[in-house]
């Protein structure tokens, strides 16, 4: 009796853990029946002539092993035949009116089979068990990839930092996907989206990022109330981890004021996002359809004088007054690559000449200047001839990171241009 209630409480035990793990009764009914199975296979070569039945209610495991009734003697195989004389005096299952021919069925107590065979069971259903709940967390963090996730500091590695959520599932937020001001420590609470999960050789891996742009759109989703209920949707995000961001918002309804909704009260619900994203400065600005708007907005706080813009290859020329130049390109060159980020389009800044004034633009010097060279100088907001002369040679050589024998040599084919 002893061993039955071990047998019985091999499938209370496992029943327990199955609850734990929050692995549905038909699945855990089907691998214990599939551990028993195995089992049994193992040690009499075959399963094929057993009957597992699985008592859910009463938590136990019948197992019958149907034999071919044979004459005396003619036993060939033992784990599929009985003779009919030993059918007749099963001590366990007598069957005195069997005959030849018929099917005489054994109920098998599994703990007789002694302590090697429940361990081989255990071990086989832990197995089973381990493999359902990879499966598991694999499809229930794949469907939530883009979505937030928080989880505490477990551990700290010198290329990525280990999570773990409120259900002890491990999330993996790497060096290269964490802001380049994060500091964690072990017990700190860290908030990010699930970028990818990985399944390599059925072994899921949760990788988290805060670098995203998806982060970004979550926790605008998370702080304002109308972009949740779909009142204001999100057309364009443009990142720069812990730098700047730009966003493009669009409202269904005229009476709600996107940017403002976005903002909050004095920066009420902004302040928090920007707080997370360990003060990173975000532009909210109104979405549009018409492209040379959408770029204008995009280059805030800039005012642009005129726009020249070329759809198919995306290109865009855009003329400030001088003093816009600079607020344009924004600090690093920062403003400029977010807007073109965000607006799909590659954007050319050029100072805004007046009528009256003599000044060629640096493309015209393509066949004299390298165009990396050219580049350079307009990425520091000097776009035209004039522009680079009336710079000063030292700022030129470290705001364009140029050789000082560059510089010079560019000033003199600019200067040769105008003496001429």
């Amino acid at each position: 009796m002893a061993k039955k209630e071990e047998t019985i409480n091999i499938v209370d035990g496992f029943a327990e853990f199955k609850e734990l793990k929050n692995i549905d009764k038909t699945t855990m009914i089907s691998v214990l029946e599939e551990s028993f199975r195995s089992v049994l296979a193992k040690m009499f070569g075959s399963d094929e002539n057993f009957d597992v039945i699985m008592n859910p209610d009463k938590g136990d495991c019948e197992i019958y092993q149907n034999l071919e009734v044979v004459p005396d003697g003619e036993v060939q195989d033992p784990n599929k035949q009985i003779s009919v004389t030993d059918a007749h005096n099963d001590p366990d299952d007598p069957d005195p009116d069997c005959e030849v021919g018929e099917e005489h069925v054994k109920k098998i107590d599994f703990a007789k089979f002694g302590r090697r065979a429940i361990l081989n069971l255990r071990q086989t259903l832990a197995s089973k068990i381990l493999d359902l709940e990879k499966d598991a967390v694999y499809t229930k963090f794949k469907d939530l990839e883009g979505e937030l996730v928080t989880g505490e500091v477990y551990q700290l590695w010198k290329k990525e930092i280990l999570l773990l959520d409120d259900d002890k599932n491990e999330l993996l937020l790497p060096r290269d996907q964490q802001i380049p001001t994060d500091q964690y420590h072990k017990g700190d609470t860290v908030r990010a989206v699930i970028d990818r999960v990985d399944n390599k050789n059925n072994n899921p891996k949760i990788m988290v990022s805060r670098t995203s742009e998806a982060f970004l759109r979550r926790l605008f989703e998370l702080e304002v109330p109308e972009i949740h209920d779909g009142l204001i949707l999100i057309k364009a995000v443009a990142r720069i981890p812990g730098e700047r961001a730009k966003i493009a918002v669009e409202s269904y309804d005229d009476r709600i004021d996107p940017v403002g909704a976005c903002v909050g009260v004095k920066g009420s619900r902004i302040h928090g996002i920007v707080r997370e994203l360990r003060n990173e400065n975000i532009d909210v600005i109104p979405y549009t359809t018409n492209p040379a708007l959408f770029i204008q907005r995009a280059l805030s706080p800039a005012k642009i004088s005129s726009i020249r813009l070329n759809e198919e290859s995306k290109h865009a020329e855009v003329f400030l007054r001088q003093e816009e130049v600079a607020q344009a390109i924004g600090k690093g060159g920062l403003n400029i690559k977010l807007a073109s980020m965000l607006t799909g389009y590659e954007i050319d800044v050029y100072r805004d000449l007046d009528d009256n004034e003599e000044d060629i633009y640096l493309d015209e010097f393509s066949d004299e200047i390298d165009t990396w060279v050219i580049e350079a100088l307009k990425d520091m907001g000097c776009a035209t001839a004039k522009a680079v002369l009336n710079t000063p040679k030292e700022e030129l050589i470290e705001k364009a990171d140029l050789e000082e024998n560059t510089v010079d040599d560019v000033i003199r084919i600019l200067k040769a241009e105008f003496e001429d």
